[in-house]
């Protein structure tokens, strides 16, 4: 019923070698019963054996963070598009608020100049 949210969830490989996705809510059925799964539970990958240990040695070495970009359909099985991404450092976050508090601040004596 596309009532999927990625917003802040990331994946994770467990120490038996499976990829789980964690924080992704996916709304529960509408006509569904007491038997409805919990929302934000940890959703399975399936993936090869050497995939998932090849992105275990990327994220290990050099600390990045594997992030689900897209969800999709394929015949009966949902698809995710998975990235591999590093986090912004503190003073990246700073620059960012600062040109989006400057940029409403244009705005806004822009829209009081029209009046």
């Amino acid at each position: 019923m596309g009532k999927v949210s990625l917003k802040e969830s990331y994946c994770e490989i467990d120490k038996n070698g499976e990829m789980f996705v964690h924080g992704m809510h996916i709304s529960p059925y509408e006509k569904g019963n007491i038997f409805n799964r919990d929302p934000l539970r940890p959703k399975r990958i399936l993936m090869h054996k050497r995939e998932i240990m090849k992105l275990l040695g990327t994220v290990n070495q050099k600390g990045l963070t594997l992030i689900p970009l897209d969800m999709y359909l394929k015949g009966q099985r949902v698809k995710v598009t998975i990235a591999v991404a590093r986090g912004k450092k503190l003073y990246d976050k700073r620059d960012d608020a600062a040109k989006r508090d400057a940029g409403r601040l244009i705005e806004r004596t822009l829209k009081m100049q029209n009046r």
